[in-house]
């Protein structure tokens, strides 16, 4: 394999990973882009504690010049949660044939969600030859760990997991997106009002490209996919989590108050033709002191089997996947290739 050139989009935290593995394992990054005033003009190597290595962030702004000027194999995106606020910059790399990956969690199998901006993408992709692909924390603990279970099944009746993290770890949109500091009346009017409706009101939305949907509404499927399973039916229901005492957030940069949400839970149900349900929760919100990441899941069936992994590195882990997938994504058929068709996630030796 040649020495893959990688530019970064989106240099807050998850970035201070992506790029450190990145090198680690042998990629070149060759730019990096940002948002924010206090980023831009700095060297990369202030965002990994190291010297100057001669990348200096750059405006958001100047992709495309960017790209002319750097000729990068892929891109990877660590900025938002929702592939709507992602189109201007996926659309302007696979307009110019880059692959990307992103950590957007809507991104792991958008079609279900925003399928416009994902029919769209895809044709852009494969017109020009590269690869769109969302991966991350979900790709192994919430996917791939549990297709390798399935694989030591006789008969499956139901598919049910719950994950929880902290949103502190990933940054102020993640946090905002799971209504932390928001007051349950707010909440419901917002968060939870996009699942006060009927299966035809949703997928109105969801054909208009304005559906926001929650991380399983985007698992759920992938899974049906990775397992060859059809799906008929999801549901989604959204209810807050509520604070029994004041808890300081340094994401949001407030305390948030007795009674106010510190984040949601997220409950998704899939049926399928096959008769397997496959049903999961996320739990997203601002730890208090003794909260911990958990990843709990079950194959029922026959035999039942179940996997709880505690503590799990979440942040870390992601940022690996994300590099761990990189070669999977340039060497991919051009389009918007989920990862449930691309196997299993494999450690890169070296």
């Amino acid at each position: 394999m040649g020495k893959y050139k990688v530019i970064q989009v989106g240099c807050g935290k998850m970035s201070t990973y992506t790029m450190k593995y990145a090198l680690d394992k042998g990629y070149e990054i060759v730019g990096a882009l940002d948002i924010s005033s206090e980023l831009i003009g700095k060297d990369i190597g202030n965002v990994l504690g190291n010297g100057d290595t001669g990348v200096v962030i750059e405006d958001i702004a100047n992709l495309n010049d960017l790209i002319s000027r750097v000729k990068p194999d892929i891109a990877i995106v660590t900025t938002t949660s929702l592939i709507g606020e992602l189109d201007e910059i996926l659309t302007t790399l696979a307009s110019n044939g880059v692959n990307a990956i992103t950590t957007c969690e809507e991104a792991f199998y958008p079609s279900v969600s925003n399928p416009i901006l994902t029919e769209k993408l895809d044709k852009l992709a494969k017109d020009n030859n590269c690869t769109i692909t969302g991966t991350g924390y979900q790709d192994v603990f919430w996917g791939n760990l549990i297709y390798t279970l399935g694989g030591a099944t006789h008969t499956i009746t139901k598919i049910k997991g719950s994950s929880s993290y902290n949103v502190e770890d990933y940054g102020i949109a993640l946090a905002k997106a799971h209504g932390a500091g928001l007051s349950k009346e707010e909440f419901d009017k917002t968060i939870a009002a996009a699942d006060n409706i009927s299966d035809n009101e949703r997928q109105e939305l969801i054909n208009n490209g304005t559906y926001t949907p929650s991380y399983m509404w985007n698992v759920v499927p992938w899974l049906a996919d990775r397992f060859g399973l059809s799906l008929i039916r999801m549901s989604q229901k959204c209810v807050p989590i509520i604070a029994e005492e004041d808890i300081d957030s340094s994401t949001l940069g407030t305390t948030i108050k007795k009674g106010f949400a510190t984040g949601m839970s997220a409950i998704v149900c899939g049926e399928t033709k096959e008769g397997i349900v496959i049903e999961a929760e996320c739990i997203g919100k601002v730890y208090g002191e003794n909260d911990v990441d958990t990843n709990a899941w079950t194959i029922e069936g026959e035999p039942s089997t179940s996997v709880v992994i505690t503590k799990p590195d979440t942040v870390r882990l992601t940022c690996a996947s994300v590099v761990n997938r990189i070669e999977d994504v340039i060497l991919s058929n051009p389009g918007y290739v989920p990862t449930s068709q691309m196997g299993e996630i494999e450690y890169i030796n070296r």
